[in-house]
């Protein structure tokens, strides 16, 4: 199979599971109004979250580790230094489950004790909730720089028509500035997240039916 392919199934994998991890599992549970309670009654789709939120996190990792033969004629440093990005993110996404799991086990100890939110599980619940909320979007942070990386190395080598990857520069550009302007308390819209998606489902669709420009695969 052609590498490109190969990409671009593990990169719709990923799209898929980042829908299904935040959309789905974590996402109606932990931003809940009574989220301690939603949390224990949901145990298993939060535990499954951050197994599948691992999972993607190796995808990336993984994605960048077939690239690297490729993009490392092109530019070198900057090959390894989206895999290190890669690497970041997997961590960034393991300490966000650590603090989702958090949430869990003391919702599981307040549905036990049955103790009412206004007491002591509810302040420290609310301490755990803001302490998600940082390790969430911390995550979503490092997150684009290993995708601004992964289309600046794209365009660099055009393996794929540039105006994709010209488009996923200005769509992580835009996710960028959402995701920092929000940690400011000043978020300007989610309507910046949505070119992203359209850029990686693009792609998506490149990859699986061109694949990569192999006449550029060599330099």
């Amino acid at each position: 199979m052609n590498k490109g392919k190969t990409v671009g199934i593990l990169f719709l994998a990923s799209i898929i599971l980042g829908v299904v991890i935040y959309q789905i599992l974590q996402g109606p549970i932990l931003f809940a109004d009574d989220f301690l309670t939603a949390t224990s009654d949901n145990k298993n789709h939060i535990i499954t979250s951050t197994v599948l939120g691992l999972l993607n996190g190796l995808i990336t990792i993984v994605i960048a580790v077939l690239m690297l033969p490729v993009f490392k004629q092109y530019n070198f440093s900057l090959t390894f230094l989206y895999l290190s990005f890669t690497i970041a993110n997997f961590v960034m996404i393991a300490i966000d489950n650590v603090s989702v799991l958090s949430i869990l086990e003391l919702s599981l100890n307040h549905s036990k004790y049955e103790v009412d939110n206004v007491g002591v599980f509810g302040i420290i619940g609310e301490l755990l909730y803001q302490k998600h909320w940082w390790t969430h979007y911390m995550s979503l942070l490092s997150s684009s720089f290993y995708m601004f990386t992964f289309y600046l190395l794209f365009y660099q080598s055009k393996l794929i028509p540039k105006f994709l990857s010209l488009f996923g520069l200005i769509a992580v550009s835009m996710m960028f500035i959402e995701i920092l302007s929000s940690i400011f308390g000043q978020s300007i819209g989610i309507i910046l997240m949505l070119p992203l998606g359209i850029a990686q489902l693009s792609l998506v669709v490149w990859l699986l039916i061109k694949g990569i420009n192999q006449q550029n695969n060599t330099k």
